[in-house]
């Protein structure tokens, strides 16, 4: 048989068993086309005023090539080893191993070629649709057009180049340095198969729960008021961090085979077929790979929570604008409002106005304070609040000698959340107002400029408040003392009431649209959304990749198993049962893990992002899961077919 042949066959017969890290590297290179096209296409110019689009997605693809390269790197050590009989045997015939490295490069170069071709092609037809995606997530109104990037292709095939060299590297150097006797041994020995689990690995699985637990919990009280000091704060952050991701690996390299010893010590050692192909199986080969399944736990919560977090704050977007601008269009003056109500009315678009005169004092509400944050935002002793009468408000009249708070930024009232009622002082130049507290209203009633980034305004009665504005402390009045608020009647003439907002030249200190303020949040976290969603996407067909071909090496290592127990009686139902609880072990551990780790880490931070948690979040996840147990389907049916092929 010349060369020629035996690399024609030898490619025909690896194609049949690697269809499915040809479509991962079809995929992942046209995703990388398409990703990188994006950066040269002149639709993105038109973000350049609000974000840096072209920039980001530059940033975004050294990333993606570090998933890309990682993946390529690691599924080409599986297979060379799952190869080592092969790579044995042609040395035995007299092959010396510089040729043998030839005849692999040549067969990865012919899978590489066609993945990488068809994957370009595929990028291109793709790219249209991905950019209109991207700019209907971010808002921006402009059309995409199909275009073949010449900079995209020379960048994809140098990347896909350097890859493609350092895997014939890896290949010549794994070949160098083995004996003809360890490639016979190479799959079997990268197994454990020790049969009793020791007293060492008790305490591992145990220290491995622990310490997730201890993560969890710290996590869980992150912001509780607790920590109160910024340093402690970050040293408790790096300390979840780093629990969670050890406990992660100790729980693969112990907890597992310490849950599943009691199982079976609860099973008194009779174990049903179900029971061996199973919970036998996942307690003594997980142990193996933990150092690989804790990084794509890891990842995948990385993943999770990122893109969970960035589609809450977008998710968020228009009701973060209503707490920041509570009215449709604010102004701090009064000739900036008359000019763009001049426009209004020569258009005959109908509003509302609302006036308010505000001042500023320092405010003791440490009595009302439900917890001890000091140093982390504010004194709460000699805190500067904005103070309004209750005559220029609608539906609120209050007594003398009460007060109510309005709007309060979710962020802070999460680090400074207020008692229901009590007393607090408003401390004049010469002399103090002692006011009862009736409680918070969730309103938002002027915005965060007035407010200093959301805290609460206090509204008390006019006779209290004329009081208060001939005591004030003339240095605290730096912000505008007056704030015009303008409602359109009609939701349907908001958007050309917003474009005539754009035409006049206001000479105020503050102008701001609602509108404006949500699509400027819509198209930050749009993108960046966006972005963590491609690289997560990446991630998870890479990550279910290299599970999918783990599970292929152990079918076919467990094919003469298999094969006994068909000749014993066992029906392939009675496999396959087995087989699908492993799959849903092998794969819904890390997923289980993945989803548990990120529901924390975004439970402990997410009013940072947005006012909405959980459909952001369920959706998220729910998508992540979905996608993720194709390749679980995948695999059950892989196996379906070697148990078919056993006897």
């Amino acid at each position: 048989m010349t060369i020629k042949r035996l690399i024609y066959q030898n490619f025909k017969k690896n194609l049949q068993h690697y269809y499915l890290y040809v479509f991962a590297l079809t995929f992942t290179v046209a995703l990388y086309f398409a990703f990188v096209t994006l950066q040269y296409d002149p639709a993105l110019d038109q973000t350049s005023g609000t974000i840096k689009g072209a920039a980001a997605l530059k940033t975004a693809s050294v990333l993606l090539i570090a998933i890309v390269a990682v993946f390529l790197l690691y599924a080409n050590n599986i297979f060379i080893k799952r190869r080592s009989k092969e790579i044995a045997l042609f040395q035995l015939i007299g092959m010396t191993k510089g040729k043998i490295v030839r005849i692999l490069s040549i067969e990865n170069f012919l899978l590489y070629a066609g993945s990488l071709a068809f994957g370009v092609f595929l990028g291109f037809s793709v790219s249209r649709l991905i950019m209109m995606m991207l700019l209907s997530i971010v808002g921006v109104e402009e059309v995409a057009s199909l275009r073949f990037s010449t900079e995209a292709l020379i960048q994809t095939l140098i990347v896909f180049g350097v890859i493609f060299l350092f895997i014939v590297a890896m290949n010549g150097w794994y070949i160098k340095r083995q004996s003809i006797l360890s490639l016979f041994h190479a799959v079997s020995a990268s197994e454990t198969r020790r049969k009793k689990i020791s007293f060492l690995e008790i305490v591992i699985g145990v220290a491995g729960i622990v310490s997730i637990i201890t993560g969890y919990y710290l996590s869980s009280r992150l912001f509780s008021g607790e920590i109160t000091v910024m340093g402690n704060l970050f040293i408790a952050m790096l300390l979840i961090l780093a629990s969670v991701i050890f406990g992660t690996y100790l729980f693969y390299k112990g907890s597992i085979s310490f849950l599943s010893h009691l199982i079976r010590k609860k099973k008194g050692g009779y174990l049903t077929i179900h029971d061996v192909l199973s919970l036998a199986s996942v307690m003594f080969r997980m142990k193996s790979h933990a150092s690989l399944l804790t990084i794509i736990t890891t990842v995948s919560a990385l993943a999770i929570g990122l893109l969970s977090l960035s589609y809450i704050s977008y998710y968020s977007a228009e009701k973060m604008a209503e707490n920041s601008v509570p009215n449709h269009f604010s102004l701090s003056d009064q000739e900036d409002a008359n000019a763009f109500k001049n426009l209004l009315d020569s258009a005959n678009i109908g509003y509302e106005e609302l006036e308010l005169n505000i001042i500023q004092a320092k405010v003791d509400i440490t009595s009302i304070v439900d917890s001890n944050m000091d140093g982390l935002y504010a004194d709460p002793s000699e805190m500067v609040l904005s103070i309004v009468s209750d005559d220029s408000i609608s539906g609120i009249d209050l007594p003398e000698n009460e007060s109510l708070f309005i709007g309060y930024n979710n962020m802070l009232e999460i680090f400074m959340p207020l008692k229901d009622e009590g007393q607090f002082d408003i401390l004049g130049v010469t002399e103090s107002f002692e006011l009862n507290y009736l409680g918070l209203k969730d309103d938002s009633l002027i915005p965060f400029y007035f407010t200093g980034g959301g805290l609460p305004t206090v509204i008390v009665d006019q006779s209290i408040y004329e009081s208060i504005a001939s005591d004030l402390d003339p240095e605290l009045q730096g912000r505008p003392s007056t704030y015009i608020g303008i409602d359109i009647s009609e939701r349907s003439q908001l958007e050309k009431a917003n474009t005539l907002f754009k035409e006049p030249d206001f000479s105020g200190d503050y102008h701001e649209s609602q509108l404006d303020a949500a699509n400027m949040q819509k198209q930050n976290m749009g993108l960046i959304m966006f972005i963590v969603g491609f690289l997560g996407l990446t991630f998870l067909v890479t990550s279910g990749c290299i599970l999918y071909f783990k599970q292929m090496d152990e079918s076919e290592e467990e094919k003469p198993n298999y094969t006994i127990l068909r000749k014993l009686g066992f029906t392939e139902q009675d496999l396959m049962r087995g087989v699908q609880t492993k799959q849903l072990f092998t794969f819904g551990i890390p997923l289980v893990l993945g989803l548990s780790h990120s529901y924390f880490a975004v439970q402990s931070g997410w009013f940072f992002f947005g006012t909405e948690v959980w459909t952001p979040m369920l959706l998220v996840m729910g998508f992540y899961t979905a996608l993720y147990s194709i390749f679980g389907i995948l695999s059950v049916l892989y196996y379906k077919r070697v148990i078919r092929q056993a006897l």
